[in-house]
């Protein structure tokens, strides 16, 4: 029978689908703007990287829905079913963390206005976002999945949940870092001093 943590699982992926089309459809047909810019100012190993941390994440959440829907299918082998954790407090943790970055998530695309896209839009980025949630985070959509991956993995307890998790916080550092740099040649100075007064991922 499924639980209130597999439904929380299956309601977390269908918000963060739903805001994503919703804000993708507003620039696209709203306001003329196309911000699917993956691959863009990139070339070779830096394209691959991003393309691959794409696909790896639509596989991530195609396992989450499995795992909630308690699917035969898996898409990884039995042996990364093993469980590591099993306890309901783990659970209401992972729970906790999800719904926090949720959070963070849904101020984020407020906050962005005209200027979300996904990649790097070299031809036409929009303004540079430091106010709303982005007055105290530099990245909230990566911290929301950071807290996401590790949350599932607290409310699923299996080893494949802990791989990924801690793959994916270590890939979307890496790419934080490539759009810092991306991003301080684009705005500059103003950019610079943003980073002075704001984290990476949290203002402590």
């Amino acid at each position: 029978m499924p639980t209130f943590f597999d439904y929380f699982q299956i309601a977390s992926v269908l918000i963060t689908v739903l805001v994503i089309v919703a804000k993708t459809s507003y620039l696209f047909w709203g306001r003329g703007i196309n911000p699917i810019a993956i691959g863009g100012g990139k070339k070779g190993f830096l394209r691959a990287v991003e393309l691959i941390a794409i696909t790896g994440l639509l596989v991530w959440l195609i396992e989450v829905l499995l795992y909630a829907l308690h699917a035969d299918f898996r898409i990884f082998p039995a042996p990364f079913d093993r469980v590591l954790i099993d306890s309901p407090i783990a659970r209401l943790i992972g729970v906790i963390l999800i719904t926090i970055g949720l959070g963070f998530f849904v101020l984020a695309y407020l906050s962005f206005g005209d200027s979300w896209r996904v990649g790097f839009d070299v031809k036409s980025p929009g303004a540079l976002v430091t106010n709303g949630v982005f007055a105290v985070s530099r990245n909230p959509i990566y911290l929301f999945l950071d807290l996401w991956f590790v949350g599932t993995f607290l409310i699923n307890g299996t080893l494949i949940f802990l791989i990924l998790a801690i793959a994916a916080i270590a890939v979307q550092h890496w790419q934080i870092r490539q759009e810092e740099s991306f991003l301080l040649q684009l705005y500059g100075q103003p950019y610079q001093s943003y980073c002075q007064r704001t984290g990476r991922y949290f203002v402590w």
